[in-house]
């Protein structure tokens, strides 16, 4: 009995190994077969947090990063506004990268873009101001007159060109801009004819539009760069006992008759010749403001036209402003070309300036540059 026991005991050492080999086994298989698994399933999160959150989102939303956060704080606020999935690919794949210093600020992103573009976005460095990310912007060109600018805001915002036009008919809101910028505004009081208030006091420049912004609040903005623009010439043009009021009325006509600033100033000075000689300054620019309407050729009638605002019928400076001019044009009149010229026409065709000394001159130049040219 003993004899056989111990015969026994080597094949049951033998089964238990042969069952913790099994064991050790199964439980390596397994471990291996679960980490394939698990690198797949991070193999797919990784690509899936690469990707946009939704690729057929385009709509922007704005994202604030503060001065001084972390790569992995900025992962954090981006997954929590929706524009990443993970913040933790965000994170290693920036250290992975070498990507670094990104740039506080206000951000305009989007679902649609992938972690690259956002990457790409935030090293280009977002908007400083507290207003956040512009919900617009809108350009308005040299020489624009106030209902050209109405129709642009009306475009690219949601005001409306009534409620734009109403409020440069605002008196209120004139003399409360009066009160801020004096020396800008301070001659316009002394021309109650006026068809708006700022005509030729809205800067031509990009101007942002914020959300919540309200459109006193767009406008004075466009003032306060006019007034900026205006501070290096308010010594001078007080030097030459002019008015900014009348600074900005030629400078809005030689915005529209001048292309280079060579002839701009000769056309200033041709005004300011006609000025001390007591002419009108007959310019065709006055006459289609006073109509209100775009024509390519005037009649004589058109030049007859009952307008304050019509300088062929009246000298002087009319009610003010024809348009918004630029900072050449109003240098321009401030520093203008001091010549003995009375008179000037320009070729549409080619753009270039003639000058005359007297009215025959004038009409030579004319029928040479202007008729004959038509008629070919």
């Amino acid at each position: 009995m003993d004899t056989q026991q111990k015969m026994r005991r080597p094949r049951q050492v033998h089964t238990q190994n042969t069952n913790v080999k099994k064991i050790v086994t199964i439980v390596t298989v397994t471990l291996i077969i679960g980490l394939i698994i698990l690198g797949f399933a991070f193999t797919r999160y990784w690509k899936s947090g690469l990707q946009a959150v939704d690729a057929t989102n385009k709509k922007q939303y704005e994202v604030e990063i503060p001065l001084g956060s972390s790569t992995k704080q900025i992962g954090t606020i981006l997954e929590k506004k929706g524009m990443i999935r993970s913040a933790f690919v965000f994170s290693y794949y920036a250290k992975m990268h070498k990507e670094g210093g990104f740039q506080a600020g206000y951000y305009a992103l989007s679902p649609s873009m992938n972690i690259q573009q956002i990457i790409t976005t935030l090293h280009k460095g977002g908007s400083d101001d507290a207003r956040g990310i512009p919900i617009a912007k809108i350009t308005i060109p040299e020489g624009y007159t106030v209902e050209q600018i109405a129709t642009k805001v009306a475009k690219h915002t949601s005001f409306t060109k009534d409620e734009f036009l109403a409020l440069m008919k605002n008196k209120a809101f004139f003399q409360k801009m009066l009160q801020k910028y004096p020396q800008l505004l301070s001659s316009e009081v002394q021309h109650p004819n006026v068809r708006y208030y700022f005509e030729g006091y809205l800067y031509p420049a990009t101007y942002n539009i914020y959300k919540g912004e309200t459109l006193e609040e767009f406008v004075e903005n466009i003032l306060k760069n006019m007034n900026t623009v205006m501070k290096p010439f308010y010594k001078a043009i007080q030097q030459q006992n002019l008015t900014v009021q009348e600074v900005l009325t030629l400078a809005s006509l030689v915005e529209k008759e001048g292309v280079s600033q060579e002839d701009r100033r000769k056309i200033a000075g041709v005004f300011f010749n006609r000025l001390q000689k007591g002419m009108p300054l007959q310019s065709d620019i006055t006459v289609l403001y006073a109509l209100n309407k775009h024509k390519v050729n005037l009649s004589i009638q058109d030049t007859k036209v009952n307008s304050p605002y019509n300088l062929y019928t009246h000298k002087g400076y009319g009610p003010g402003p024809f348009d918004n001019p630029g900072k050449a044009s109003i240098d321009a009149v401030v520093y203008p070309d001091k010549n003995d010229y009375l008179y000037f026409l320009a070729n549409v065709k080619t753009g270039k300036v003639y000058f005359a000394k007297d009215y025959d001159q004038h009409l030579k130049l004319k029928e040479k540059y202007i008729d004959q040219q038509t008629e070919q």
